[in-house]
């Protein structure tokens, strides 16, 4: 590989996982914002949601320059290919980290009314997939990807049993619709973080076998 190839390669690995950090960063604000249902915390995620967008386009501007400069071929192909993707998936659990900050301002205004489900316990899942499937890129680490991708399904099983207590619970209650509404809805953004998180654990397993595991082949 030519020298100026790798040290740009090596450059582009340092920036996604600058921006996992942030993106890792923002869900455990937004788990901060579920169990201590504070407000401030929800303001902070919103505001600072300019700071990952404008990280996600300079690390795709930068991969696309790479591209087009070095013509990269084989397993930098491969990394190249696996970054674009990443790095338009952690972008995407920013959004939803920004989407729980939103529900958490309006239940705010539901103090008194209390739902039977430990959602911080299905955040913390979704967390530590994300973190398993960032530490799995750093490692290059394909058994540690598999684990994220065979988690999946548990968060699936919680996002179920939300939508069951919801359904059941919102006829006999209908004066409070909004407030049972935004919690299928942190329910749904958290099993999007955790369904992001899978996605990169399987973008790790393509650049390092160079196999695509799509769809539930593990």
């Amino acid at each position: 590989m030519p020298m100026r190839l790798h040290k740009e390669l090596e450059k582009m690995k340092k920036m996604i996982l600058s921006l996992g950090t942030m993106v890792e960063e923002r869900v455990f604000m937004a788990i901060r914002a579920i169990n201590e249902k504070d407000p401030e915390i929800a303001k902070i995620i919103i505001k600072s949601d300019y700071e990952i967008d404008n990280m996600e386009v300079e690390v795709e501007e930068e991969c696309l320059k790479i591209l087009a400069l070095h013509q990269p071929v084989a397993v930098d192909l491969r990394f190249l290919i696996a970054i674009i993707k990443i790095n338009n998936d952690l972008e995407r659990i920013a959004d939803e980290a920004v989407n729980i900050a939103k529900r958490m301002e309006i239940l705010t205004q539901y103090e008194n009314l209390d739902f039977a489900f430990d959602f911080s316990f299905m955040a913390e899942k979704a967390a530590a997939m994300l973190k398993k499937s960032l530490d799995a890129l750093v490692n290059l680490d394909p058994e540690l990807a598999f684990e994220v991708c065979r988690l999946d399904d548990e968060i699936d099983k919680l996002d179920y049993e939300v939508y069951g207590m919801v359904k059941n619970t919102i006829g006999k209650d209908c004066e409070h619709v909004e407030f049972y509404i935004s919690k299928l809805l942190i329910s749904r953004y958290l099993e999007r973080i955790a369904d992001h998180a899978t996605n990169i654990a399987e973008e790790v397993i393509y650049l390092i076998q160079g196999e695509i595991i799509r769809h539930g082949h593990y």
